[in-house]
Order: structure tokens, then C-alpha cells, then sequence
């Protein structure tokens, strides 16, 4: 199945609860809080037949939307985190990530992995994120980290190869089993894959594919890239 409208992220996994943090970066509990704003919705509906039409998930809506309003609950924590330039880089997000208990019982998020969440957000390559990606983020990251729970049942903070793959498929990418090898083989640490490197995997799917999707105006699943324009796609994640 794909999550219907914006699939790859975002809705609660069935049975799971939501899980995140507050916006004033207090832990809720041991794995984190249910966070303002995350996107809900069960599941469902068929996937669209051939090709990569899922696409593993969009941008919602909050690109280009008006400044924040002065009551919304994630706001004044953005400020205090993103500093003077009101913008947030990849140190100020793992300090984030990490005092607010994101991750819970699993390893912090590496840098070079707060690196590559900014950068599947970062439409102006300035390598920091404004208040409407920081929110845009959290959701996505709610709906990773249910995805890998519900595949991680005894909280070990890996999963298998084989669970890896059930996850990628049920976010609602459709890649081919060489693919989906040359994934596990990027992304295990001893044949385990842990949550921060499938966090990694998450991001650079979600982003690649939309890179793919915006060039693919007619979907048919193929595009073609001059080398300038496919270098700045892939190595900017």
C-alpha cells in the first residue's frame, strides 16, 4: 500500500501511536511525545500500477505558505533553537534532536545525518531551513520513526535487511530488488540496519524521488538529466 495523497511519510503506522516531541522540546515519555501538526491518517488505497508513481512523498503544502501566527505552539521553540539568522543549520537541529529525546532509547542522529535531513528541505541551497521546512521535517520524522517501531518490536534499535526492505515497501516506493539490495548494502552495519542510518535512507529517497518527480512533468517514470543538473541532484543530499 501507499499512504494516500503524500505517501513515503507522514500518517501514523496502524496500530501506532504518534510519536515525536512537544514543542517546547520536552520528551514525552521515553520514545518522545505526540508533536502539534503531524499528519494523520490511516493507510490505504492501491498503489498506482508501474513505474514510481508513489513517489515515496511529496511536500504538503507549507512551501511558500504566510508567516507563522503568533499562537502556533512550534514557533517559539523554532526561535530559540534557529538564533540570530532565524534559520536552522545542521548543528542547532542535532542539539534539537538530541535535548528534546527525539530518538528515545536509540543513538543520537549523527551530524552528517542532520545534515542530509536540511538538505531534502533545502530549496535555496543555503544549507539551513526556515520555520515552514522545520515543522515540514518533524513530520516526516514522526512518520519514519513509527515505520521503523513497528518493524523493531524488541527495541533493539536495528532492524533486519529483509524488515528494511517491508519498510520501503510500505511507505510506498516500488524499486527493484537490485535496488532494494544496493540499499542494504549502503545502509547495514554488520548486517543490521540501525535508526539513524535508515533515518539517512529515508531522507535521500524522499528527496531523490521528488528531484525525479518535479523533472517527470508527464509521470511516465523516466527522465532525462544533463550531467550539471544530475550532479547537483544527487550530491546535495
Amino acid at each position: 500500500m501507499a499512504y494516500p495523497g503524500y505517501g513515503g511519510y507522514g500518517g501514523p503506522m496502524p496500530g501506532m501511536p504518534a510519536q515525536g516531541m512537544h514543542p517546547q522540546g520536552m520528551p514525552g515519555g521515553p520514545m518522545g511525545g505526540h508533536m502539534p501538526g503531524h499528519m494523520g491518517g490511516p493507510m490505504g488505497g492501491a498503489p498506482p500500477q508501474g513505474g514510481y508513481a508513489p513517489y515515496g512523498g511529496g511536500y504538503p503544502g507549507t512551501y511558500g505558505a504566510p508567516p507563522p501566527a503568533a499562537n502556533d505552539p512550534m514557533w517559539g521553540y523554532f526561535t530559540a533553537i534557529a538564533g540570530q539568522d532565524g534559520e536552522v543549520d545542521a548543528e542547532e537541529l542535532q542539539r534539537c534532536l538530541t535535548q528534546a529525546g527525539f530518538t528515545g532509547s536509540y543513538n543520537p542522529f549523527s551530524l552528517d545525518t542532520c545534515r542530509i535531513m536540511i538538505a531534502m528541505l533545502d530549496r535555496d541551497y543555503t544549507g539551513k531551513m526556515g520555520f515552514n521546512e522545520f515543522k515540514e521535517l518533524f513530520t516526516a520524522l514522526n512518520g519514519w520513526k513509527q515505520n521503523f517501531m513497528m518493524f523493531d518490536q524488541d527495541r533493539s534499535g536495528t532492524v533486519e535487511p529483509h524488515e528494511m526492505t517491508q519498510a520501503i515497501n510500505a511507505m510506498g516506493y516500488r524499486v527493484s530488488p537490485q535496488a532494494l539490495n544496493a540499499i542494504i548494502k549502503r545502509y547495514n552495519k554488520g548486517g543490521r540496519i540501525y535508526f539513524d542510518d535508515y533515518v539517512a535512507c529515508c531522507v535521500k529517497l524522499r528527496a531523490l524521488t521528488d528531484n525525479f518527480r518535479r523533472r517527470d512533468t508527464m509521470q511516465q517514470g523516466s527522465v532525462t538529466f544533463q550531467y550539471d543538473d544530475f550532479i547537483l541532484c544527487t550530491m546535495a543530499i
